[in-house]
């Protein structure tokens, strides 16, 4: 049965436990094809992407095991991931998705060792076979960022239609110097975002995690209709 839009819509999820299978290579080169028609301001199509499997992933998360060991805190980000001021409801939704998701693992507030220790599964991308980095020319502005999200979202919806799910993880944003030298980025280009691209694992408490959206009626307004 061909899925439909609305079903990779609704069945996108941000999958944090995937299963030791491999994605064929011809997939998501498939996959990141299609997504190629995402629209740009000016068509700039600013994104670059970088996918990493294989061997090279396995160094890369060898690396992130000593990276986050030395300093877990990051090396710092070239952007502020969340605002400085996060203020209600964002704040509340924010909150919200992180009770949710540590309840589901058993793991109580006041352990916070345990939370920064699965916090810390980020840098090795929920062991999921597959990575994929999004860099940006860092003379791009707010227009072209939002271009990437649209771009991002095309390649989770098309990876749903071949049964895969993902991951976004803007979190790998505060090791741009590590993941700059691993992809050897050049100068003028900066990390945005990471992601992690598997097959689910239906198993796994986290896997029926469906976080809350705002309903219609908070976010949309209907003018003249």
């Amino acid at each position: 049965m061909t899925m439909t839009v609305y079903d990779a819509v609704a069945s996108r999820r941000s999958v944090r436990e995937f299963l030791d299978r491999p994605v064929p290579a011809d997939t998501i080169r498939r996959v990141l094809q299609a997504a190629l028609r995402a629209p740009s301001g000016g068509n700039l199509q600013p994104w670059h992407l970088h996918v990493v499997g294989g061997e090279r992933l396995d160094e890369l998360k060898a690396l992130m095991r000593t990276r986050v060991q030395e300093t877990p805190g990051g090396e710092g980000s070239e952007y502020d991931i969340y605002p400085r001021e996060l203020v209600a409801p964002y704040r509340d939704r924010r909150f919200a998705v992180g009770e949710a998701m540590y309840a589901r693992l058993g793991i109580p507030r006041e352990d916070k060792a345990a939370r920064l220790k699965w916090f810390a599964r980020n840098f090795q991308f929920f062991g999921a076979p597959l990575a994929l980095f999004c860099t940006v020319d860092r003379r791009m502005g707010p227009p072209q960022w939002s271009d990437l999200g649209m771009m991002l979202q095309n390649v989770m919806l098309l990876l749903r239609a071949e049964g895969l799910d993902s991951c976004p993880q803007e979190c790998w944003a505060i090791y741009p110097q590590t993941i700059g030298r691993f992809i050897d980025l050049p100068p003028e280009r900066m990390l945005f975002t990471g992601m992690a691209i598997g097959y689910a694992d239906r198993d796994k408490p986290l896997d029926a995690l469906e976080t809350e959206r705002a309903p219609l009626a908070e976010v949309a307004e209907f003018i003249g209709i």
